[in-house]
C-alpha cells in the first residue's frame, strides 16, 4: 500500500498558488484514476483506489502547509506504514517551471512542508519534485509561492499535471524512471516523423502532334 501525498494550504484563497501545486497533482489522480470520494480523516481530506497493482490512499493535508507533517504522520500510523511507502508532491523553487524531479529522502531546502515531515516522519519518504521556478531572490519566496500561477504558466502545468496522472501507476509501484518519462512525452511529445517522400512517377513521352498533311503530301515527302 503506498500513501500519496499532496501538499499545499486549504480553501479557494490558494487554489491556484504555486504552494498548492501539490493539491492539483492528488486532485488530477484521483480524478483520472477513479478514486473515491474525497472525505475528512487524519486532519485532511483522503480518497482510496488503486494505481496498477497498488492500493493506494491520497492524502490532502488541511493543517495548512507548516503542519503537513501532523496528517502524514496520523495516517502512516493508522495503516502502519514505512517512510519509504510515502509519496510526497510539492512545489519546488530550485526547479524551472515545466521540469519535474523525483527523489528518496534528502533535505527539505526550507520548505516548511518537508520541514514539518521531516519533525513527524523522517527524512526518508519519496518526493516528487514540481518546478515553479525562482522569483531571482530569496527574501521573495514567500510571496512568490503564494501567488497564482500566471496565464504563462496554464499550458505547461496542464501537460505537467496530465503527465504526472498518466505516470501514477509506475510512480506507485516504484518505476521512477517510467513515471518521468510519461511525464516528458506530455511535456515534450516526440515529433512526428517526416513521410518518405513519393517516387516520382516516371514522365510520360510528349503526346505526337496529328498529320495534318493530304496524302499526296506525304507521299511527296516520303521521296524527298
Amino acid at each position: 500500500m503506498k500513501l500519496l501525498v499532496g501538499l499545499g494550504n486549504p480553501g479557494p484563497k490558494y487554489a491556484n498558488n504555486r504552494h498548492n501545486v501539490g493539491f492539483m497533482a492528488i486532485d488530477r489522480i484521483g480524478d483520472d484514476h477513479g478514486f473515491s470520494g474525497w472525505r475528512a480523516k487524519f486532519q485532511g481530506q483522503t480518497a482510496e483506489g488503486r494505481l496498477g497493482q497498488e492500493k493506494v490512499v491520497l492524502l490532502k493535508p488541511e493543517t495548512f502547509m507548516n503542519n503537513s507533517g501532523q496528517s502524514v504522520g496520523e495516517a502512516m500510523r493508522f495503516y502502519k506504514l514505512d517512510p519509504a511507502d510515502v509519496i510526497v508532491m510539492h512545489d519546488e523553487i530550485d526547479l524551472a517551471p515545466g521540469k519535474l524531479r523525483v527523489k528518496q529522502g534528502g533535505g527539505h531546502a526550507g520548505h516548511n512542508g518537508l520541514r514539518s515531515l521531516h519533525a513527524h516522519v523522517g527524512p526518508d519518504f519519496v518526493r516528487v519534485r514540481i518546478g515553479v521556478g525562482h522569483p531571482g531572490h530569496k527574501d521573495a519566496v514567500p510571496i512568490y509561492v503564494l501567488k497564482d500561477f500566471s496565464k504563462a504558466d496554464q499550458t505547461w502545468l496542464e501537460d505537467m499535471l496530465a503527465g504526472i496522472s498518466d505516470g501514477a501507476p509506475s510512480l506507485a509501484e516504484g518505476d521512477q524512471g517510467r513515471f518521468q518519462n510519461a511525464v516528458a512525452l506530455r511535456l515534450k511529445p516526440p515529433r512526428p516523423k517526416k513521410d518518405t517522400p513519393a517516387q516520382s512517377a516516371p514522365a510520360e513521352p510528349p503526346a505526337e502532334e496529328p498529320d495534318v498533311r493530304s496524302p499526296l503530301q506525304r507521299l511527296v515527302d516520303k521521296f524527298r
